[in-house]
């Protein structure tokens, strides 16, 4: 909500979309590009210019990508494609991305909120200036069935570029050259305001070919809930008077993958195990076994365990099937709700399933309202996934005021996208595989 409220209590105000128009996913763009055939390459991004984002970092990497918004879910990307230097065609990856929750449940037990669904999100976007989209644009957004239809336009959608460091260094085998370069960024990102929290949701692409999505939490902290007198809060201010009640941010993203403009796509599992050194070994095995998942999968992260998505029908110039793996982020597994218990969820798409909990009302009769119970043991041939990142909030001094950001997320790291570092240095272009032993 645009307004600050003195109390945990968020409006629960009524939007105006109907459930059948949100099912569909009700948008000020063009919708989802209809897969394309297996052999083609990825298409162009299929909406109107002003819903349209292409980017050519000064590395030569390019990013094309659709946006649209919705009432309850905020910023969707569509239509993702990624064309590195040397590649011909742009490589398709996602058919959409997007939030699929925010489950905020309070310590005490007092209360729980689905931040999307319920309280508001889609609502809460808010006007950026330009000092908080350093040498980039700001895009104007209609957000649908505005609560404040005289203030339906915002400023809210930041697209820029940013240098993050080496992408890579390597000392040449001879003399003194050096071989590195500086890599460079696409940021997009929005600030949607729910109480007294500001949600930063921002999508990272990288010139390698990697996605990052983060949320990042700041604002203010609910001068309502100074009242943790259980012993459950953390003293703030003066002495021990005022105790700010701990709280949970639960934090769903719902990927439709798309790689090579094909929804048919394959979900491996990765797993290592390390024995000690065998009889005549100087060191431990490590004896690493995937395991196809071909079911809907409640995927738990381990030590040395981890997931790709594998396209069916694009393969790098290796001849490798190309892939991407999903890499976690730092996260605290919450154990209070059977949507919260796990990691990862790959499920069949269903159009209806949108939210990971709280989701849409009209899916039928039984429908389960969250992604667990989506987890029914069907075939996955068009694999949707959802990834979970928790953060147990215990607040501190530093919490006020303005209260820091904290981020939570995780990445999708290219595997075989292409067949060496997209990045690599043309003096280089010839060392693919073992080259000692030509």
């Amino acid at each position: 909500m645009r307004v600050n409220r003195n109390s945990r209590a968020r409006s629960r105000a009524a939007v105006g979309l109907s459930a059948l128009a949100l099912a569909a996913g009700a948008t000020t763009a063009a919708g989802p590009a209809v897969a394309q055939p297996r052999s083609a390459p990825a298409p162009a991004p299929d909406c109107s210019a002003a819903y349209r984002i292409e980017q050519k970092l000064s590395t030569g990497t390019t990013w094309r990508m659709c946006w649209h918004y919705e009432s309850e879910a905020g910023l969707v990307l569509e239509d993702i494609s990624y064309q590195p230097p040397g590649e011909a065609q742009p490589i398709k990856i996602l058919n959409t991305a997007k939030l699929a929750q925010i489950h905020v449940p309070y310590d005490d037990g007092s209360v729980e909120y689905n931040d999307l669904t319920g309280a508001g999100f889609g609502q809460g976007l808010v006007d950026m200036t330009p000092a908080e989209c350093p040498g980039g644009a700001i895009k104007t957004v209609k957000v649908p069935d505005a609560w404040d239809p005289q203030h339906a336009n915002v400023k809210g959608l930041c697209t820029t570029t940013r240098s993050r460091g080496h992408a890579y260094r390597m000392e040449a085998d001879t003399g003194n050259k050096v071989f590195q370069k500086q890599g460079k960024d696409l940021l997009i990102y929005t600030v949607n305001k729910v109480g007294w929290y500001e949600y930063i949701t921002e999508w990272r692409f990288q010139d390698d070919g990697t996605l990052n999505m983060n949320v990042g939490a700041t604002g203010s902290l609910s001068p309502g809930d100074y009242d943790a007198g259980d012993g459950r809060g953390w003293p703030l201010g003066k002495g021990a008077k005022d105790y700010a009640t701990s709280h949970s941010h639960n934090i769903f993203w719902r990927l439709n993958f798309g790689l090579d403009g094909s929804s048919k796509t394959k979900v491996e599992q990765y797993d290592s195990v390390v024995s000690p050194p065998a009889r005549g070994q100087e060191a431990p095995s490590n004896k690493t076994t995937v395991t196809k998942v071909g079911k809907e999968l409640a995927g738990d992260a381990k030590n040395m365990r981890w997931w790709r998505i594998v396209s069916n029908s694009g393969k790098n110039k290796d001849n490798h099937a190309r892939s991407y793996e999903i890499v976690p982020g730092a996260t605290t597994k919450y154990p209070g709700r059977p949507f919260t218990k796990h990691d990862v969820y790959f499920t069949e798409y269903n159009k209806c399933e949108q939210f990971s909990s709280d989701n849409l009302p009209n899916c039928g009769a039984g429908h389960g309202k969250s992604v667990d119970k989506w987890i029914d043991g069907q075939t996955l041939t068009h694999p949707v996934v959802w990834v979970n990142s928790g953060f147990h909030h215990i607040a501190r001094d530093e919490d006020q005021q303005p209260m820091p950001v904290h981020w939570q997320g995780f990445s999708l790291a290219p595997r075989d996208v292409t067949a060496m570092n997209p990045l690599t240095p043309a003096e280089l272009a010839d060392q693919n595989g073992n080259v000692e032993s030509r």
